[in-house]
């Protein structure tokens, strides 16, 4: 009696069936990996950010106990070109002591992140910088993907970074 090798229609169903409901509970999951990814990477920056304010102010804090009280160019953080403000807060770099305009919030972020910071600035840009209020107080950095609008806003008066995220 000679037995045929393989899988029964039976056997077949049975793995199509739990294929599909491993793929109806997983693929949502899946779904919201992207988002976290997103979320993640914002949140990234804006520790980044944070980081590198606290980083100029403490800098400048040095140079100020070493006599240099200049609130342009801050000696010996990063291109030696961010200014700050009465507050001793980052403002730019073109020796105001607010944050004047949206070329202001570009520099800024450009000169405090230095290296591979996310792009402000060109075509498809990652964050989309704005004067928050128009005050010369804040800047918004609005993230660009996943089209939720994501922010990271700088107080220059505080110090303070905040991000905030869309559902």
């Amino acid at each position: 009696m000679s037995r045929n090798k393989g899988f029964t229609m039976i056997e077949l169903v049975v793995v199509i069936a739990i294929l599909g409901i491993l793929a109806a509970v997983a693929l949502p999951r899946f779904i919201d990996v992207a988002d976290d990814a997103h979320e993640a990477s914002v949140r990234g920056v804006g520790g980044a950010l944070a980081s590198a304010v606290m980083l100029a102010r403490a800098q400048w804090e040095v140079n100020r106990g070493k006599g240099i009280t200049s609130n342009d160019n801050v000696v010996g953080f990063g291109a030696g070109n961010v200014d700050v403000n009465t507050s001793d807060w980052p403002v730019g770099i073109d020796g105001g002591n607010t944050l004047g305009s949206v070329a202001d919030c570009q520099a800024l972020w450009t000169n405090l992140l230095q290296g591979s910071a996310p792009t402000i600035t060109g075509t498809a840009p990652n964050y989309v910088a704005t004067l928050a209020g128009g005050t010369g107080q804040a800047c918004t950095y609005t993230y660009q993907g996943q089209g939720k609008n994501d922010t990271i806003v700088y107080d220059s008066v505080l110090g303070t970074v905040v991000t905030t995220f869309k559902p």
